[in-house]
């Protein structure tokens, strides 16, 4: 190359950033973005194990007769399924799914499954998407999964909105893997914007769980609906961390030095302020949990541990260099190690022996928690400069049901310290409001 160009000097250059690329790769580990984020409790990492087990049934053609059922069965009752779409139903606009009534737990799920390698039309939702194609309330999205979130709305939005006016005490519950994550983290952000053509259901009724979800919405968005989705990602997991370009992916895959050269040169000379900056640039939705099975450059797999947080900056930021990162993917894999934290988790509650009203304010105090963790992300944000960072409405997952805030769920509401420098008071009409102004001339407090 240096006989056919001349310039020697710059590829000595560019061996020596893509050596210190690479070194640096080799010291990056999974547990660097999350070592500092606060640890999932059994209550509300609970449903993770059970929606993987679901969306797994979603594969089956026969649930009375399963093939592939995970140790334990699916937990699924088969009269409870609503109604069930296959590639022909959907004409390959999105994957399969079904909704499912979960009665034992007072839930009514709709389950996408994820992509299926040996079809076509899933490459083309996952690959139809380019940067700033495609804004929604403020932000950017994946142009793909939104077409096939809409197609899903449409289709089946009078058949959910039936069960919910017939089951009015229970949740409505979206969960999907991998492709069907990221459309179900954009149908459940249809939702919201549309709750009048479900009966207006309430915000706080309406949860999401993405499993091993593709970056599909942008920082802002990723932050505001915090409150409504949970991306949960196991370990090394390569599809929340994928920040090329999906069109370009499968390109890049014929040509490894190409699709590492690109990665080198994005990693080294992107500053991270210019990509929290970037209103186009997708992350992984939501709420993040992260399930850590393995030590850094050890053999062999640790008790998982489950850590949760909204992040601004470092949400999955890089790849990871390891031969489990196409096997973190699995929802086989995800769903094992999920209910082996879980039982983790229980084991640990039953030994330090928690009374019922004490685990009772502990599910309070943890809501109080989220909800303070989720307030401070929106500041980050804003502190940060995120376009289009501002909070849309109170916590609604964890928090009670309440009419007066749900209605005003959907107007923008600016942060507290940014609305106090935009609304500034004359202090003549300060004192009007607080004091009166005797016959002489005394100023007296206003009872």
């Amino acid at each position: 190359m240096s006989s056919c160009c001349g310039l020697p000097f710059l590829e000595c250059v560019y061996c020596l950033v893509c050596g210190r690329w690479v070194w640096k790769k080799l010291l990056y580990t999974a547990g660097n973005e999350s070592k500092n984020w606060g640890t999932a409790t059994a209550a509300e990492f609970e449903p993770v194990p059970r929606m993987c087990r679901y969306i797994l049934a979603v594969y089956e053609e026969d649930l009375r007769n399963p093939i592939w059922a995970p140790p334990g069965g699916y937990g699924m009752n088969p009269d409870w399924v609503v109604l069930r779409r296959s590639y022909e139903e959907t004409q390959g606009r999105v994957s399969p799914y079904l909704i499912y009534l979960d009665q034992d737990n007072a839930d009514i799920v709709l389950l996408i499954r994820g992509l299926n390698l040996a079809k076509e039309s899933d490459y083309l939702v996952l690959l139809d998407n380019k940067l700033g194609q495609t804004k929604f309330d403020g932000g950017y999205v994946h142009n793909g999964l939104l077409r096939a979130a809409q197609w899903v709305f449409d289709a089946e939005s009078e058949i959910l909105r039936e069960l919910i006016e017939r089951h009015p005490s229970y949740t409505l519950t979206f969960a999907g893997h991998s492709l069907g994550a990221g459309a179900v983290a954009l149908l459940a952000m249809l939702v919201i914007q549309n709750r009048g053509h479900l009966g207006n259901i309430e915000r706080n009724r309406i949860r999401c769980f993405a499993i091993a979800p593709a970056r599909c919405v942008s920082l802002n968005l990723a932050v505001r609906y915090a409150d409504i989705i949970n991306s949960v990602a196991l370990q090394d997991d390569f599809l929340p961390r994928t920040t090329t370009a999906l069109e370009n992916l499968v390109n890049f895959l014929f040509c490894l030095p190409c699709l590492l050269c690109i990665l080198c040169l994005k990693d080294t000379c992107t500053l991270d302020e210019k990509r929290l900056q970037d209103p186009r640039r997708l992350y992984a939705p939501g709420r993040l949990y992260h399930i850590i099975v393995r030590k850094p450059f050890r053999f062999g797999t640790i008790p998982p541990k489950v850590r949760t947080a909204v992040p601004v900056d470092g949400r999955f930021e890089h790849l990871v260099l390891s031969c489990n990162f196409f096997s973190d993917h699995s929802i086989i894999w995800i769903e094992r190690e999920s209910q082996r934290a879980l039982d983790l988790m229980m084991e640990t509650e039953r030994i330090m022996e928690i009374p019922a009203q004490q685990r009772m304010e502990r599910q309070v105090s943890l809501a109080r928690e989220h909800s303070e963790e989720y307030k401070a992300a929106l500041q980050r944000a804003v502190a940060l400069d995120v376009p289009e960072a501002y909070s849309p409405s109170s916590y609604g997952t964890f928090d009670e049901i309440n009419e007066e805030g749900d209605n005003c769920s959907s107007s923008r509401t600016e942060l507290p310290f940014v609305s106090s420098k935009r609304r500034k008071e004359n202090w003549d009409d300060l004192a009007g409001r607080l004091f009166d102004i005797d016959e002489s001339g005394q100023m007296e407090l206003k009872k």
